[in-house]
């Protein structure tokens, strides 16, 4: 008979945003976009224990709240009650990964959360399924609940295509200590329709799902014009300081340098070791707490 364990540690990863581009807003406010995202090795730590009932949450950063107030909390509840468990869990929730950082973190806490809960309490939810709960909780959710370490994602980030992400290299995560509000950045993106310059260069990159026939995201030759991101611009007119971070990742030898998500961290994308130490030394010197050198998660 196979045996469950009553203690489980899982991993949540980080990630950035190789290339993204929004569509439109929604009636209901959400914006459709389209995304390459891609999961780092760079991760908060969750250690799920059963309980008898209850939610109890413990986090290494002691801002963040420690009920319903966090993502985390909500994902455990959202499980029982989808479940109808009578279950409890503590979770222990060890922080790495920077808060409103563009990074993904709280989406990836909560994936967490309910991939473990699944294992713990024998659900035998599908990853369709749990995907389907997590975004209820939010459009990156279910992205770190798939398997797959990259993904084209289009609708509001829950239509998900995997797709063969950056496979090698060094990833330099710079954040300059700051949050970015995502809805700010949001309300303030001029969004164009039909002539929109932000656009595919299929001599550059390939994805899946129609955009270029391939299922491979790639630099090729010398080209990197196919690393975009829309909200870049928003979030640079605000917040200087990032197009300062990622012009001085240029000047050490970044094949890419683009803000992540809604920012304001910038990655650093290096094909050469040493290149990327250099970068990280530099930095650390300026941000001690909020650089971090890691590298494309394994598919």
């Amino acid at each position: 008979m196979e045996s469950y364990p009553e203690t489980l540690s899982i991993a949540a990863p980080a990630k950035i945003n190789l290339y993204l581009r929004v569509l439109k807003r929604r009636p209901d406010g959400y914006h459709e976009i389209e995304s390459v995202m891609q999961k780092l090795t760079l991760a908060d730590k969750l250690t799920l224990c059963l309980q008898d009932e209850g939610i109890f949450l413990e986090c290494s950063d002691p801002d963040l709240p420690s009920g319903e107030g966090n993502l985390v909390w909500r994902a455990a509840k959202m499980f029982q009650e989808y479940v109808r468990s009578g279950l409890g869990v503590r979770i222990s929730l060890e922080k790495r990964i920077p808060v409103a950082a563009g990074l993904g973190g709280g989406s990836s806490d909560a994936a967490a959360v309910l991939v473990g809960l699944n294992l713990l309490y024998q659900s035998g939810l599908s990853e369709d399924q749990l995907a389907g709960l997590g975004v209820r909780l939010g459009a990156d959710v279910p992205f770190f609940v798939r398997s797959s370490a990259a993904a084209l994602a289009q609708g509001i980030g829950e239509r998900l295509s995997p797709v063969t992400g950056l496979t090698s290299g060094y990833v330099l995560l710079v954040n300059p200590g700051f949050a970015v509000s995502t809805r700010w950045v949001y309300e303030n993106l001029a969004l164009t329709s039909g002539g929109n310059p932000y656009i595919l260069a299929p001599d550059s990159i390939a994805l899946t799902s129609g955009i270029s026939g391939s299922d491979s995201f790639a630099l090729q030759g010398s080209s990197t014009a196919g690393f975009v991101n829309e909200l870049e611009a928003v979030t640079i007119t605000g917040y200087r300081v990032v197009g300062e971070i990622k012009q001085a990742l240029q000047d050490f030898g970044a094949r890419v340098a683009l803000m992540s998500g809604s920012g304001p961290t910038v990655f650093g994308y290096f094909l050469r070791w040493s290149e990327a130490q250099s970068a990280y030394r530099h930095f650390q010197t300026i941000y001690p707490n909020t650089v971090f050198l890691t590298e494309p998660l394994p598919a």
